[in-house]
């Protein structure tokens, strides 16, 4: 039995979790540039 890698992953579970893991960072690099990058900007320009 010879199953790849991609076999091995291939499942709902690991696209669930890998949809999570991307979303999640998705919103921790919204929320790093409201809360300190559009801030620094505003300073920056007043």
């Amino acid at each position: 039995m010879n199953l790849g890698l991609r076999d091995t992953f291939d499942h709902a579970s690991w696209r669930a979790a890998v949809g999570t893991a991307v979303s999640y960072g998705v919103i921790l690099l919204a929320m790093f540039l409201l809360l300190f990058v559009l801030p620094f900007v505003v300073f920056l320009i007043l």
